[in-house]
């Protein structure tokens, strides 16, 4: 292909396929993102944004916007005992990630992180209501059929529609997803009913026998995001299926009532089921290619799962920009370069979820004694250093920030 100016689809408005479309425009390149929903919107609760992408932000000039309404977690980590709350490990943040990474940790309400990314993404690029249904091969270019009957034939076909991706069986066989046997509980608690221990610039993690909670403040600390994971045989797969409080309290009962009275403040909890894929092999095929939960689907134990999308999307377009005469090869490129680093992350946080639901025992106590010994955000330097256009400008699949 020797075009200078090809037609990039990007299917999936998401936090992923909308940072595709920035860094591509970044990249001097045009696309258009095809949204099932009839409006660009997140739906999900809190998130992390680490260094790694915090980084991305900044570099799409939108980092400011989003600091309006982030938090920066001054108090740092902390991993609690279930039944007591005895502090396991702490680590303050402030000032050593930024030392360390070059940026801050934020909490953010996933919203306000989409919203961040789409205004570096131009106008009247992005088409609403397009549901992808078929993608295929015609003539050496991709061809991916919506529901409501149109046909799109685009140069470059990108894949950021999520798990249950429309794209990813053009590239390899599925299988369906498969059921973790964990649920995941969600709220939003006002700030003015949460108790003041949940209101601190902390992400504070309870650990305990099957199960585990997280809180932290979102949104400038007007709300306090709860995500808790615990078993269960319903495998309800909805980012808008509700549990009540009191279901939520029944799977954290005897933990410390601290815990128990911030859960008492939930509205309407969510509940879904969360989903598990074994890291592909192989993310591209002629001049279609995947990003984010389309290609790597992750627990969400490590808080990477955004941060990583951001990530394929700048490296996507820096590789299409290096090489837009063979797309084909600026893919496998790509692929290459993000593949190991995204596998590595999907099998860390799948193993994370048996470390922090030891029983109380031996191997209990001795995890206890790790948190004391590990500093982890030395740990997981490969984590929050890595650098995508350094990634790229030096074909290395761990580099760093320079």
């Amino acid at each position: 292909m020797t075009r200078s100016n090809p037609e990039i689809a990007i299917i999936g408005g998401g936090i992923g396929g909308m940072a595709a479309a920035a860094f591509l425009e970044r990249a001097g390149l045009t696309s258009t993102v095809y949204e099932q929903a009839s409006a660009i919107s997140e739906i999900g609760a809190g998130l992390v944004v680490a260094p790694n992408a915090a980084r991305l932000l900044r570099r799409l000039g939108v980092l400011d916007q989003l600091l309006t309404r982030a938090v920066r977690l001054e108090s740092g980590w902390e991993f609690r005992r279930w039944a007591d709350g005895t502090v396991l490990s702490s680590e303050n943040l402030d000032p050593a990630c930024k030392e360390l990474y070059g940026e801050h940790t934020y909490t953010v309400h996933r919203a306000d992180l989409l919203d961040a990314v789409a205004a570096a993404v131009p106008k009247g690029i992005t088409r609403l209501g397009m549901r992808a249904v078929e993608v295929a091969l015609e003539d050496g270019r991709p061809i991916v059929r919506f529901q409501n009957g149109e046909v799109i034939r685009p140069d470059i076909l990108i894949g950021a529609d999520g798990i249950h991706s429309a794209v990813r069986p053009f590239i390899a066989t599925p299988g369906p997803a498969t059921y973790s046997g964990m649920a995941a509980f969600r709220t939003l608690v006002p700030a003015e009913s949460a108790p003041e221990f949940a209101l601190r610039p902390a992400q504070t993690l309870w650990i305990g026998p099957g199960r585990h909670l997280v809180h932290y403040p979102v949104s400038g600390g007007d709300l306090v995001n709860v995500v808790a994971f615990a078993p269960s045989t319903e495998a309800i797969e909805s980012w808008t299926a509700t549990a009540t409080v009191d279901e939520f309290l029944a799977e954290f009962e005897g933990w410390d009532p601290r815990l128990t009275e911030l859960i008492r403040a939930a509205n309407k909890p969510g509940r879904w089921a969360l989903l598990d894929r074994a890291p592909l092999e192989q993310w591209s095929r002629g001049t279609v290619t995947l990003l984010g939960d389309a290609a790597h689907p992750m627990f969400p134990f490590f808080a990477q799962g955004a941060a990583q999308s951001m990530e394929d999307a700048a490296v996507v377009a820096l590789c299409l920009k290096d090489d837009l005469a063979n797309p084909e090869r600026a893919l496998q490129r790509y692929e290459s370069l993000r593949i190991e680093r995204t596998t590595r992350l999907q099998q860390i946080s799948h193993a994370r979820a048996e470390i922090n639901h030891l029983p109380d025992g031996p191997e209990q106590i001795a995890r206890d004694l790790e948190f004391v010994e590990e500093d982890p955000l030395l740990a997981n330097g490969w984590i929050y250093g890595y650098d995508p256009e350094q990634a790229v400008l030096t074909n290395d699949t761990k580099a760093v920030r320079k």
